[in-house]
């Protein structure tokens, strides 16, 4: 049963307050949405960057932190939006949200008609078999005509300014963290939480497994997809090799275990720490992963909830956080 400690400060009980957490939430949306009116053009760009790196980490960690599903074929989805958001911009008068619309919708259809087969996968086969997926994803790209082979395709549509990227994005992680607050805080946590303890377990109680996975599978296809169709809008372009490149599997992965796997703040604060160190090593491309690694190796060993595993530990003994009991 989770209670308080008596040495709570009444007033650090504010934090937790619904009111307080909405106006919080209203005012960063707000920020967000002005912030590419008064920034340079350069802070613009990493922070469309970080917000789409939010957005991949946090499907991430709905798969792998909740639902015990380590997966590395974030960068099928991630190519799949990119392509047909693209397709759809050259060859028809849909507008963005449209585009990025049905991507999502064909995401979470690819997602259903490849659960039945991945899910038979356990662990490491099923890590496996999700980066399979995205190898076979990109040599279908690159062998078809259709989608201009290893040369890729240009956008010919006009395309936004970076500033309305930046806002899309934005609205993009809004979702996304909706759909994560409803998925951890409610009963649907619970069932994720329980197949990732113990899947075979959790069915012989009633939890009808292949569905709770399927059903993060599919909202997690489904924002990444829409990310990949934002990045291929900034760029302009897309080609096979960097639409479906391993990068957009293994930084959100990177990601999450440096802020926290499974915990709610995890990708965020992982994602600032990841793109803040890149930007910093950004004319050392071999020491950033270099770092990154050494780091991942650091945390796995001595702290495996991450970043925000140690800020909450500093919390409690600093009696401004909550602590559990039984």
């Amino acid at each position: 049963m989770t209670v308080l400690t008596t040495s709570v400060p009444e007033r650090s009980l504010l934090l937790y307050h619904p009111f307080v957490r909405v106006a919080v939430a209203g005012i960063s949306f707000a920020a967000l949405m002005a912030a590419p009116s008064f920034l340079p053009a350069y802070f613009v760009e990493i922070g469309f960057k970080l917000l789409l790196y939010i957005v991949l980490a946090e499907a991430w960690n709905l798969l792998a932190g909740y639902c015990g599903l380590v997966s590395l074929g974030s960068s099928s989805f991630f190519g799949l939006g990119a392509y047909l958001t693209v397709g759809l911009l050259n060859h028809t008068d849909s507008g963005i949200g449209l585009a990025l619309a049905a991507s999502a919708l064909v995401a979470m259809a690819l997602a259903l008609v490849m659960s039945r087969g991945l899910f038979r996968l356990r662990g490491l086969y099923f890590t496996v078999g999700t980066l399979a997926l995205a190898e076979a994803l990109r040599l279908l790209v690159v062998n078809v005509p259709w989608f201009g082979g290893a040369s890729g395709l240009f956008v010919s549509a006009d395309l936004p300014e970076i500033a309305e990227l930046f806002r899309d994005a934005a609205l993009l992680l809004v979702v996304t963290s909706l759909v994560m607050t409803l998925a951890t805080g409610s009963r649907f946590s619970v069932l994720l939480r329980a197949v990732r303890d113990d899947e075979d377990a959790a069915s012989q109680v009633g939890v009808r497994a292949f569905r709770v996975k399927l059903a993060a599978l599919m909202v997690a296809s489904a924002l990444i997809a829409i990310a990949g169709g934002l990045q291929a809008i900034k760029l302009g372009a897309i080609e096979p090799y960097g639409s479906f490149g391993l990068q957009w599997s293994v930084d959100p992965l990177a990601i999450v275990i440096i802020g926290g796997l499974g915990m709610r703040f995890g990708a965020i604060v992982g994602a600032i720490f990841f793109v803040a160190v890149g930007e910093l090593l950004a004319e050392y491309p071999e020491l950033h992963v270099a770092i990154t690694g050494v780091i991942l190796i650091i945390l796995i060993r001595c702290a495996p909830r991450g970043l925000c595993g140690l800020l909450e530990t500093a919390l409690r003994r600093a009696g401004l956080t909550k602590v559990a009991s039984s």
